[in-house]
């Protein structure tokens, strides 16, 4: 394990004054059921990988599949998304948001989920994406409808040109990040993520000891943290797991307030954020009991493991059993519980 940090803010939270992640799941739900697309995605019993990573148990939530985007973000920004449409009573709802355009950026998944709600809907889609995104990743957000744009070397860059078109044009920014002055997207992107919660605490036959959440602004795992807590209280061990080379969430942790890291670029590419959101960091602080950071070796070395069990991921898909791998020690009897978060890249 490169690095691993326990969370002196347990219980609490670094600010109570600010906003914390939802944790009821049923308003998701309720929306989820008006989609054709939505159905529940699998949780697997993976017994032989737990036995050669040394744990009693090992469920796997598998998301490579959610609602055919191929990961969990499908339920994040287009939930957000349809909520607005909902919003306004229209009789045609797939026309409710004709005049709407959304903007964001993306290094991965993100920009499918908003492509794929903006057309649902009736809006448009603008993406931006930094130079290292592959164009394979552009052609599919194309093929959702989505106007791509250029932008900047890294993630951090294309997004602040997302807010600047925003600014300039009258659009919608909707990140899966969130800072002073914008939340309320933001939060409703990460009450998106509680479905999947909600339906692996339906499909687990007994509660997980340990809970292992990737992370990059850290939305999904303050969402399922907080599920976690409402639903299993105290009983799980709640682990976050980043790349090294994007400490966001660990060494915001270790301060005790928001933090821009730096570092090279990842191949955890999906968790390759310098910077934390917000709100996720609030509620990780006050849910999860320990930060962890793991190395490239790491992560693919989990993606080698998981694609001879039939499980073929991305390293960022792979984390959450990379640090397993990368030496974190757990007893021999824990109950796991950890996410495939998306597809392998070629799907």
């Amino acid at each position: 394990m490169s690095r691993y940090l326990e969370n002196p803010w347990r219980g609490r939270g670094l600010d109570a004054a600010e906003l914390f992640p939802l944790a009821d799941a049923r308003d998701v739900a309720g929306l989820l059921k008006r989609c054709p697309a939505h159905a529940p995605t699998p949780l697997r019993n993976a017994a032989s990988l737990a036995a050669r990573l040394g744990v009693g148990q090992l469920w796997l939530k598998d998301e490579r599949d959610r609602m055919g985007l191929g990961s969990f973000k499908a339920l994040g920004a287009a939930h957000a998304i349809a909520r607005e449409a909902a919003a306004t009573d229209s009789t045609e709802i797939q026309h409710a948001l004709q005049d709407r355009v959304y903007v964001t950026a993306s290094a991965g998944n993100h920009g499918l989920s908003v492509a794929a709600g903006a057309w649902l809907f009736g809006a448009r889609a603008v993406i931006f994406l930094a130079q290292t995104v592959p164009e394979s990743f552009a052609a599919r957000l194309q093929a959702k409808g989505a106007e791509v744009r250029r932008a900047g070397a890294d993630y951090e860059a294309s997004m602040q040109a997302a807010a600047e078109a925003a600014e300039a044009n009258g659009w919608t920014l909707l990140s899966d990040s969130s800072w002073p002055g914008y939340t309320k997207l933001p939060l409703r992107v990460m009450e998106g993520y509680l479905q999947l919660a909600a339906e692996a605490a339906a499909q687990i036959d007994q509660p997980p000891t340990h809970i292992l959440l990737q992370a990059g602004v850290g939305g999904l795992a303050a969402a399922v943290a907080a599920h976690a807590r409402h639903v299993w209280g105290d009983g799980p061990q709640i682990i976050v797991v980043e790349p090294e080379a994007a400490p966001a969430l660990i060494e915001s942790i270790r301060a005790g307030r928001l933090v821009e890291t730096s570092g090279p670029v990842s191949c955890m590419g999906r968790l390759d954020c310098k910077a934390p959101s917000m709100i996720a960091l609030n509620g990780l602080a006050r849910d999860a009991d320990l930060f962890v950071t793991i190395s490239e070796a790491d992560a693919m070395r989990a993606v080698d493991l998981l694609a001879a069990h039939d499980l073929p991921t991305t390293p960022s898909g792979a984390a959450g059993v990379a640090a397993l791998l990368a030496g974190l020690d757990l007893p021999q009897e824990a109950r796991v519980m950890a996410i495939l978060s998306e597809g392998p890249e070629d799907d």
